[in-house]
């Protein structure tokens, strides 16, 4: 029986929350990678991320396990100086918000780099911890007198072992706000950086592997790719049922380990020994016991998501009748109560 990676010749994968949590390799991630290569499907590595170099990407991943070279990285860094490129002549002047890194990258393109917000003909925005208010100040005054304005990305939060703390799109809306102006971006969930991940893969079939819902599905959503969600990091199955359909994943699975199943089993469909209906008060109900499925809870959701997703979608609560339809409902964290909600999610809410 062919499986998931027999249709898809890259993956294209995020990587904190889906192979790396902090300073470790979510368990069976480099597993998954080294075994889709063996089979012939490569992985590029493509992260929204600005700050770092991609040789020092790929650096961090090979020492985790993962078969990874430079070349295999995408940084949305690189799409930003790219977008760059294709609207200013040659040498133009640039303004940068961001890490040595992001420096690199426009120079790498042919422009300079200057510190001067008055003779800058653009601004690029990327993440750094040392950024503040006076280089904010100075990309304000840039973009409000007409520069081209690029924001790698704008995740409003950056996953860290203290918790989301905030991200480059936290720091983009302050230019926002006192600019009264909106940059192009260059990370996910707009296209191009998956498109430049996947012109430089030289494949024809891409599947998006992700963690996140507002980034990695809603961006391989936006190429018309289909995407795989892993519940390794930020995105949790009550998020899924709500997701608005630019949001909704091709695929749903507890890790990478499924990329050796059946993609038919991943989808969100019918599954067998659960029934999901709509229940008169607005309600969705699951009854059944799973019966003879490797992972009850998970089939659960599929069934859930497929029911709900051809209804009108968005916040519900499920009802579940019965022991074993409980203890899924509970295993997934789903919402039963009065309160439907995501649980304070960002990932749905700030779509």
């Amino acid at each position: 029986m062919s499986d998931l990676l027999d249709a898809h010749d890259v993956l294209l994968a995020d990587l904190d929350g889906t192979l790396y949590r902090g300073r470790g390799a979510v368990p069976g991630a480099v597993d998954a990678v080294t075994g889709a290569a063996r089979r012939g499907t490569r992985t590029v590595y493509v992260t929204n991320n600005a700050s770092r170099r991609p040789v020092d990407v790929a650096g961090h991943l090979a020492e985790l396990g993962f078969p990874a070279t430079e070349q295999d990285v995408m940084t949305s860094s690189q799409a930003a100086a790219a977008m760059l490129a294709e609207q200013l002549p040659v040498g133009s002047p640039v303004l940068v918000v961001g890490t040595e890194a992001l420096a690199e990258e426009v120079i790498g393109v042919g422009l300079t780099v200057t510190t001067d917000p008055d003779g800058a003909v653009a601004v690029v925005q990327g993440h750094s911890p040392d950024t503040g208010w006076r280089a904010l100040a100075d990309a304000t005054v840039a973009v409000r007198a007409g520069a081209v304005w690029v924001a790698c990305n704008i995740d409003p939060t950056l996953p860290t072992e203290r918790g989301p703390l905030p991200g480059n799109g936290s720091m983009v809306a302050v230019v926002r706000t006192a600019s009264g102006r909106e940059p192009q971006v260059a990370g996910k969930p707009a296209p191009r950086l998956l498109r430049d991940a996947l012109r430089r893969s030289g494949a024809r079939s891409g599947l998006v592997v992700g963690d996140r819902l507002d980034t990695d599905i809603e961006g391989g959503n936006a190429v018309d790719l289909p995407t795989l969600l892993v519940f390794t990091g930020v995105s949790g199955p009550a998020e899924v049922l709500a997701a608005p359909p630019a949001l909704r994943p091709t695929y749903l699975a507890a890790d990478l380990a499924a990329l050796t199943r059946p993609a038919a089993e991943l989808a969100p469909a019918a599954r067998p020994g659960w029934q999901a209906q709509p229940g008169d008060d607005g309600t969705l109900v699951l009854s059944g016991d799973g019966a003879g499925s490797p992972e009850p809870a998970l089939d659960a959701l599929r069934a859930l998501a497929a029911v709900h997703w051809a209804g009108k979608g968005g916040e519900v609560r499920v009802q579940p009748d019965g022991p074993a339809a409980e203890r899924a409902v509970n295993e997934l964290g789903l919402p039963t109560g009065a309160d439907a909600g995501t649980g304070g999610s960002t990932t749905v809410a700030s779509a």
